[in-house]
């Protein structure tokens, strides 16, 4: 099935002259990688890409090829021939333009999310792979294409940025074969490395400070939950974007099976989940309207709850949720 789905986005792709690429909202490395990936593989087949991407980029991405070139004001439907939803398990994720970006057709979606919400005209969605840029990586040699170094760049950052440098446990055997495949082309793994994890500013680091005081404990240290408060953000200079891989801090104590991270932002509270071995915090973001992986998941809360009352109703759902380990 999973293989008919690839072939059919392949045929489309080669039928169509102008493809419009777009990912969720607030994209994380996965989510650009392999949007921006996949706009060099189309490039290179002589397409017209347009990559399209609601609000400001992460300056943490800036180093990825053809970042810059990402803009927020979509094409009318009539000027593309099909367009691609890349990482986006939920049509609301991408963004206020979601109805007029679905008014393009074919309206096709590759994802890895396992809570992953039906959208589109054709679908291609594996669980069971460790990022979407694996499944371009895939959709690459079917379309018959020689990776560029940039692509291979761009896929490279999408896959340790979603399996966290390969420690989480939807990496597989297939993951390092791609991975390598990468490397081969030319992408060194410590520059990739350097880019995602070694770019703190002054400002990151103090925030960094901050929301790591916020760390409380529970069951036997087998549940952390940290906050980062709008006045935090203001204090520092830092930006929401600044507070990537904290969650990944507490995660680290020995004793925790899953963390929080519970965020106040503009419009409302963010709230992001990792947990360790079959500890399913999907579980809790989907009761939330949220989604993501058994080991990383999020969801969002609309102004109106506060940043404890958001706190206590997570706290309530994964407490239980440890308990059993």
């Amino acid at each position: 099935m999973t293989t008919r789905k690839m072939n059919e986005i392949a045929r489309v792709i080669e039928e169509s002259g102008s493809i419009l690429l777009v990912t969720h909202t607030f994209p994380d490395g996965d989510a650009l990688g392999s949007q921006l990936g996949l706009g060099h593989i189309l490039q290179d087949m002589g397409k017209k890409v347009v990559l399209y991407s609601e609000g400001q980029i992460s300056y943490l991405y800036n180093f990825l090829p053809r970042c810059t070139e990402l803009f927020d004001i979509p094409p009318g439907d009539s000027e593309i021939d099909c367009a691609i939803a890349l990482d986006c398990g939920d049509r609301f994720r991408l963004g206020r333009e979601v109805d007029n970006l679905l008014k393009i057709k074919p309206f096709m979606v590759i994802d890895h999310h396992a809570g992953h919400k039906d959208f589109g005209d054709l679908r291609w969605v594996e669980a069971g792979r460790s990022s979407t840029g694996e499944m371009v990586y895939e959709l690459a040699r079917k379309l018959g294409v020689e990776i560029s170094y940039e692509a291979a760049y761009c896929l490279y950052t999408a896959i340790v940025a979603d399996t966290g440098s390969f420690k989480y446990a939807s990496t597989t055997a297939e993951t390092f074969r791609i991975a390598g495949e990468l490397v081969n082309i030319g992408v060194k793994p410590e520059e990739v490395a350097g880019k995602l994890f070694d770019n703190y500013t002054e400002s990151r680091l103090q925030l960094l400070q901050a929301v790591l005081s916020t760390l409380e404990l529970y069951s036997i240290g087998r549940l952390a939950i940290i906050s980062a408060t709008k006045k935090m953000f203001e204090i520092t200079g830092a930006e929401l974007a600044d507070t990537e891989n904290f969650i990944n801090y507490p995660r680290s104590l020995a004793s925790v099976q899953a963390v929080a991270l519970i965020k106040e932002t503009e419009d409302g509270i963010s709230v992001s989940m990792r947990s360790k071995g079959d500890c399913d915090v999907a579980e809790v973001a989907r009761k939330f309207n949220g989604g993501g992986h058994r080991n990383a998941a999020g969801c969002k809360f609309k102004n109106g709850e506060t940043l404890k009352e958001v706190r206590d109703r997570i706290f309530n759902e994964l407490l239980p949720l440890v308990e059993g380990y």
